[in-house]
C-alpha cells in the first residue's frame, strides 16, 4: 500500500481533514491533522481516492479512550432525533454540543442539504439539540473537503461543552524516520496543525519511543513540560499521554491524534477530539475496530474490492489496469503515462487471484463508465497465467464487455492461457511485449473515446 502514496498525492490531489475548530470555548470541528487522517472528497465521486487505514467516527475514538481510562468529555451517539432528545436529557447538562458524524473534516463550516450551516452545534436544552439533530439525521453534509458528493450524516454525537483554558496538540504516529512511533505536541492546540509547522516549526515537539522498550514516564513529562503545561498538571498529561500510547499499541493504531487536549476549566487534563487511524494489514488481529467500519461513508466500489479481497483504487483515467503485484501495477500506470494514456484505477489481484477474482476484478474496473480500454498485465511467478486467462474469458462473457481488453502475459503456463485465449470467441488482443501493450490501450482509448464523441458504435476485429 505504501508504493500507492506517490499515486495518491500526484494522481488526485487528496483532501484531508481539518483539525478541530473552536469557536469561543466550545469543539466545533471535524478531526485530523499533521499526518493524514480520514481522506475526503473535495472531487466528484468518480476521481475519489481512498486510504489504505481504516477511519473511524469521532464517537467510536471517544469511546476507545474511555475504555482506556483517559479523560474525555461525556457524550452519546444518537441515530434519530428523539434519540438525540433523549440522550440530551440523560447527559443533564444545559450545554451541549451537538456533532455531525460524518467521515470529513471542515464539519463546521459545512452546510446541510435543506440548508442547516454547520455540522457541529452548541444547543442550550434537549429540546433544541431534538431540533438540530433532525436538520443533520439522515442528510448529507457538504464541506470544501467532501464536494458536491457530500457525506451522509447518519448519527450525531452528544456532549457535554466544556471550558478549556489552555488548548494543546498532541499526536502518536509512526515514523519512518524514527523507525518507529513518536509522540508529536505542540501548545498550539484547536487549530489547524500544518499551518503551526509551516509558520512555527520550533512550537512542535518530537519524541521518537523504542517500540521495543515501550513508553517511559520521563519521555512523557518531557513532551508535556515542552507543551507548556502547567506544572501542577505535567504528570496527569504525561499519564494520559503513556494511555494513549498503550491504546495506540494495543489497537495496531497508524496514527492517535487529539486536538485538542486541553488543561479544562476545571483543572484537569482531557483529550476533547479523537481522530485515530488504523493500519489496514491489522484487521485479522482487530476484528472488534475493523467490525465499527462505516460503509456509508465510503465509495461502494471500495466496499466490492474489500469483499473480493482486491487492492483496488480509483483514479481519474480512461484506461482500466489489471495487474498482480503492486510495483508491476505502478510500472503498468508509469508506462500507460509514458505513452500519453491515463490509468482509471490501480487494481493489484495478488498473488493468488482466482477467476473469480478476475470477474471481480473486471466488474470494478468497468463500473466506472470512463474506462474505454483495459490492459491487463500479469506476471506469472507464483500465479498461474491460464488461471487469469480463465477469469478474463468468463469476465468478458459474463459482464458482455464491449471495450477493447489488451492482454500480456508471461511467465507460469503462459503457453496454456494465450491458447485459451485463442480458443475463445471473444475479442481480446494479447500482446507479449509491455510497451507494444501500452501502445496498443492507450490507441484502442483514443478510438473508442472518439467514437463515442461522435456518437457511433465501433466493431474491433483481430488482426490475422
Amino acid at each position: 500500500a505504501n508504493m500507492l502514496y506517490r499515486y495518491q498525492r500526484e494522481g488526485a490531489n487528496i483532501q484531508r481533514a481539518e483539525p478541530s475548530v473552536w469557536v469561543g470555548s466550545a469543539v466545533l470541528g471535524g478531526s485530523s491533522g499533521l499526518f493524514g487522517a480520514h481522506v475526503s472528497q473535495s472531487q466528484p465521486p468518480h476521481l475519489q481516492q481512498q486510504q489504505r487505514n481504516l477511519s473511524l467516527h469521532e464517537y467510536m475514538s471517544i469511546g476507545l479512550l474511555k475504555e482506556a481510562g483517559i479523560s474525555v468529555p461525556d457524550g452519546m451517539v444518537a441515530s434519530s432525533s428523539e434519540e438525540a432528545y433523549a440522550v440530551a436529557k440523560q447527559i443533564g447538562s444545559k450545554d451541549l454540543v451537538v456533532k455531525a458524524q460524518v467521515l470529513a473534516g471542515g464539519r463546521g463550516k459545512g452546510t446541510f442539504e435543506g440548508g442547516l450551516k454547520g455540522g457541529v452545534r452548541i444547543v442550550y436544552s434537549p429540546e433544541e439539540a431534538r431540533d438540530i439533530s433532525s436538520q443533520m439525521i439522515g442528510r448529507k453534509l457538504y464541506t470544501k473537503q467532501t464536494g458536491e458528493a457530500g457525506r451522509i450524516c447518519n448519527q450525531v454525537f452528544i456532549c457535554e461543552r466544556r471550558y478549556p483554558r489552555r488548548e494543546y496538540y498532541f499526536a502518536i504516529t509512526m515514523e519512518r524516520s524514527y523507525q518507529g512511533p513518536v509522540l508529536i505536541g505542540s501548545s498550539q492546540g484547536g487549530v489547524n496543525i500544518e499551518d503551526v509547522a509551516a509558520e512555527n516549526p520550533d512550537a512542535i515537539v518530537k519524541e521518537p519511543i523504542d517500540i521495543v522498550e515501550g513508553i517511559k514516564m520521563e519521555q512523557a513529562v518531557k513532551v508535556a513540560q515542552k507543551m507548556g503545561f502547567p506544572s501542577a498538571l505535567v504528570n496527569e498529561a504525561a499519564e494520559n499521554m503513556i494511555k494513549l500510547y498503550n491504546l495506540f499499541i494495543k489497537y495496531d493504531a497508524s496514527m492517535v491524534e487529539i486536538n485538542p487536549m486541553v488543561e479544562d476549566s476545571s483543572g484537569i487534563v482531557m483529550c476533547m477530539d479523537a481522530k485515530i487511524n488504523f493500519d489496514s494489514n491489522a484487521v485479522y488481529r482487530q476484528k472488534k475496530v475493523f467490525d465499527m467500519r462505516d460503509w456509508s461513508q465510503e465509495d461502494p466500489r471500495d466496499r466490492q474490492a474489500a469483499k473480493a479481497d482486491l487492492n483496488y483504487i480509483g483514479l481519474d483515467g480512461t484506461i482500466g489496469c489489471l495487474v498482480n503485484g503492486a510495483g508491476l501495477a505502478m510500472a503498468t500506470m508509469d508506462i500507460i503515462k509514458l505513452h500519453g494514456g491515463t490509468p482509471a484505477n490501480f487494481l493489484d489481484v495478488g498473488g493468488g487471484a482466482t477467476a473469480h477474482q478476475v470477474t471481480e476484478a473486471f466488474k470494478l474496473i468497468t463500473s466506472d463508465r470512463k474506462v474505454q480500454a483495459i490492459l491487463v498485465n500479469i506476471f506469472g511467478g507464483i500465479m498461474r497465467c491460464d488461471v487469469i486467462a480463465q477469469g478474463i474469458i468468463m469476465a468478458v462473457r459474463d459482464l458482455d464487455l464491449k471495450i477493447p481488453i489488451v492482454v500480456r502475459l508471461q511467465g507460469t503456463r503462459v503457453d496454456d492461457a494465450k491458447a485459451l485465449i485463442a480458443a475463445s470467441p471473444l475479442k481480446i488482443l494479447a500482446c507479449d511485449d509491455l510497451d507494444e501493450a501500452a501502445k496498443m490501450v492507450v490507441k484502442l482509448s483514443e478510438i473508442v473515446s472518439l467514437a463515442k464523441e461522435a456518437q457511433v458504435d465501433i466493431t474491433f476485429q483481430l488482426p490475422i
